[in-house]
């Protein structure tokens, strides 16, 4: 399929694509990218080409490349003690609780199956305008990390939600348990990029991408030296809460890429969880929030070394989205 467009004053050529197709910044960076954009009849790449006033525009939308399905028994087999938890679902949205040891993408690296091979077996697939088939993943998470997470089951719901995102009109909280209790609630701004040292770590670099993260006091442990906070994301960068927090010497539990010590080396998962998220849905327009329950060995960490009443409390949605007052 391709699309004509007539330039009646002078844009940027992403800009202009965005005001004329329904699709993400992503997938209009991915048409230009891929050269299916032509200026006057040649290919461009460059997504801030300036246009001028009577060019021409033409857009190529390819048909979707299927990628190979994994056999569905093996799919079965690795997911077996990794229940996805569905939280909503309707006909344009899905809603789940990501269990923690889950990739969400395929790549060279991952033998087991993925989140994408689940939403697979759930016949969740969509082919956006750059023709990758995608499957409704919005935002990501961690491997290591559990918690709630949406899936768009339609086109027009995978624009809507990536928009809100670019706009942060929707947003996640999360929870983590630390090494040692934070000085005061912090927001933390340092760039983030690829440690030049170790290629599966992020740190702190100079010329790194801009970062902003906070950081709330929630709960202290019985012998105050572990404590419950919560974290809110400005910016979506690779381990960000991870590294925001080493960064100023605290770690989160069992996280030991990030430089995590202490006895509790049994754990054998970091303790960090996406516990609220907060959206407008995409088609009806409405106000929607959704809360992901805490693991179990979350919850029997929390029990056990702290004061459950309090607890019960402080993990109330409300709570831990007002203890972001000093961040806004």
């Amino acid at each position: 399929m391709d699309k004509n467009f007539i330039v009646f004053e002078t844009n940027r050529l992403d800009k202009f694509l965005a005001s004329k197709i329904e699709a993400s910044r992503n997938q209009i960076e991915q048409l230009i990218k891929k050269e299916y954009v032509k200026v006057d009849g040649k290919i461009v790449s460059k997504t801030g080409l300036k246009l001028k006033e009577n060019q021409v525009i033409d857009v190529h939308f390819p048909e979707a490349e299927f990628n190979t399905t994994k056999d569905e028994e093996f799919i079965i087999n690795s997911l077996e003690n990794k229940e996805v938890e569905i939280i909503y679902e309707d006909e344009y949205i899905l809603v789940i609780n990501k269990p923690y040891n889950l990739t969400v993408h395929d790549a060279p690296s991952v033998k087991d199956a993925t989140l994408v091979d689940w939403l697979k077996l759930k016949n969740i697939s969509l082919s956006t305008i750059s023709g990758e088939e995608r499957h409704g993943i919005v935002h990501r998470l961690d491997k290591g990390t559990s918690g709630v997470m949406v899936v768009a089951k339609t086109n027009e719901a995978h624009v809507g939600l990536s928009k809100q995102l670019e706009e942060k009109s929707m947003g996640r909280y999360y929870l983590a348990i630390i090494d040692m209790p934070l000085k005061e609630n912090t927001i933390i701004e340092k760039p983030i990029g690829r440690n030049p040292n170790n290629r599966l770590k992020m740190s702190i670099e100079e010329n790194g991408r801009f970062a902003k993260s906070a950081f709330s006091k929630i709960a202290l442990s019985d012998n105050e030296k572990f404590e419950l906070i919560a974290c809110k994301l400005f910016t979506g960068r690779t381990h960000q809460i991870r590294v925001h927090l080493s960064s100023i010497n605290r770690h989160i539990l069992g996280d030991n890429l990030y430089g995590f010590k202490g006895e509790l080396n049994k754990i054998n998962r970091f303790y960090l969880h996406a516990y609220y998220l907060y959206l407008t849905h995409p088609i009806t327009n409405k106000q929607m929030s959704f809360k992901a329950n805490l693991p179990e060995d979350i919850n029997n960490f929390l029990n056990n070394n702290f004061q459950k009443e309090n607890i019960d409390d402080k993990i109330d949605e409300n709570y831990i989205i007002s203890s972001f007052t000093f961040s806004i």
